[in-house]
């Protein structure tokens, strides 16, 4: 069967939201399959998405999500500041 799109980047291109209860208030917070981190709007602790993202490992995951969009999750998946361009 042949895709006309990789369905493992559908939740970086259509987010879907989810909510999370901080752990160190209990207050519902709200994040997105494309963040990678967002902090409470109560207490200010930083709730990570721990979703396991497709641009970790696929070689086409720059083409299919785009530049913009793997640049932005790759520096933040790898804690760089600045992504080398490969």
């Amino acid at each position: 069967m042949i895709l006309d799109h990789c369905p493992g980047s559908a939740n970086l291109k259509t987010p879907t939201l989810s909510i999370k209860k901080c752990p160190q208030c209990g207050e519902d917070v709200e994040i997105f399959s494309n963040d990678t981190s967002v902090a409470c709007s109560s207490c200010g602790f930083v709730i990570y998405n721990e979703a396991l993202s497709c641009i970790q490992w696929c070689k086409y995951a720059r083409e299919c999500i785009g530049e913009e969009m793997y640049l932005k999750l790759y520096q933040k998946k790898s804690g760089m500041g600045d992504c080398e361009k490969t």
